[in-house]
């Protein structure tokens, strides 16, 4: 919209001495000839942007002049607090928000602070998602999202591995972990965790709910995180482990689960060994876990993942002979 623009156009003005044409079509995504007409027209509107000529000029304000532009709306003000997650900000549809809330304070910040913004963005950078991940954007977010910031009820449906079920749910919060969308909600008496891009479809409702001012988004967070991980460690194995595979099976396994087992472990064994139970989510999922630490670890228990560790070792055996 072209008042947006414009308005725009005296933020950006207001925060630096001066801009070239170039620059503030970059800003603006539009025109360098769409940025003198819009400089024409705020100009007839009474605000003073003076063009310098030549190849040192540029567009600026004359006389010290000030917005009275600079209020943060709310979705702004809630924006700016995100503005160190860049990605988020995109994914969420709130990206535009954030800039023009940036530029508000910036635009309403002394000169010798202006550059606050730019000195931050050099020094912080928060990049998500895991190594080796194309992090995708799950269609249905900027949808949840909306919801979530207006308190919003919504009618979803969710992909199981049982099939599809439909909720009603009032969308509490939303979770970046390792470059996966969660969405905490309460469905019923019950607040549960949802992944989004498991939601086939989502109609975000007119009434908004009111929030239970208990819930705590963080806390609620990291008890369900920690109640995750200890369920899906379903499993046992027994395990001698030399000082290296001691100081290596943090890095390897579920790290929660080998710094307890390791801190009730019994002193080394004569050959320097300490031997000790180990959660696991399943035989399967340790072996490829404790294949890493290879002459490190000796797998005592299960037989069967004993066996296979020693299949593997002849095979290797065989392989390097």
């Amino acid at each position: 919209m072209r008042a947006a623009r414009l308005i725009k156009m005296v933020l950006l003005l207001q925060s630096r001495p001066v801009m070239t044409a170039a620059e503030l079509a970059r800003e603006l995504e539009v025109s360098e000839r769409t940025v003198t007409r819009d400089a024409q027209a705020l100009s007839e509107a009474g605000v003073p942007v003076y063009a310098d000529r030549g190849r040192t000029g540029g567009y600026r304000l004359v006389g010290g002049y000030r917005t009275r532009l600079t209020g943060l709306a709310r979705h702004e003000a809630e924006a700016l607090f995100l503005s160190g997650l860049p990605s988020a900000l995109r994914e969420m549809g709130l990206d535009d928000a954030a800039s023009a809330a940036r530029l508000k304070v910036s635009a309403a910040l002394l000169p010798s602070l202006r550059d606050a913004s730019d000195t931050a963005a050099q020094r912080f950078h928060l990049d998500a998602p895991g190594w080796y991940q194309e992090p995708v954007t799950p269609e249905l977010l900027p949808a949840v999202a909306e919801a979530v910031w207006d308190d919003r009820t919504v009618r979803a449906r969710y992909r199981r591995p049982s099939g599809e079920v439909e909720r009603e749910l009032s969308p509490y919060g939303l979770v970046l972990k390792a470059g996966v969308w969660y969405l905490c909600a309460r469905a019923g008496d019950d607040f549960r965790v949802y992944r989004i891009d498991r939601f086939t479809a989502v109609a975000v409702s007119e009434e908004r709910f009111v929030r239970d001012e208990d819930f705590d988004l963080p806390r609620f967070w990291t008890e369900r995180a920690a109640q995750f991980a200890r369920s899906i460690l379903r499993g046992e194995v027994t395990v001698r482990l030399s000082e290296a595979g001691w100081r290596q099976l943090p890095h390897a396994v579920d790290r929660a689960a080998a710094d307890e087992v390791l801190a009730g472990a019994a002193a080394p064994d004569r050959d320097g060994r300490r031997t000790v139970v180990l959660p696991v989510e399943s035989e399967e999922v340790a072996y490829a876990q404790l294949l890493a630490l290879g002459p490190e670890v000796e797998v005592l228990a299960p037989a069967s993942l004993r066996e296979r560790f020693a299949g593997t070792a002849e095979r290797l055996r065989d392989l390097y002979r």
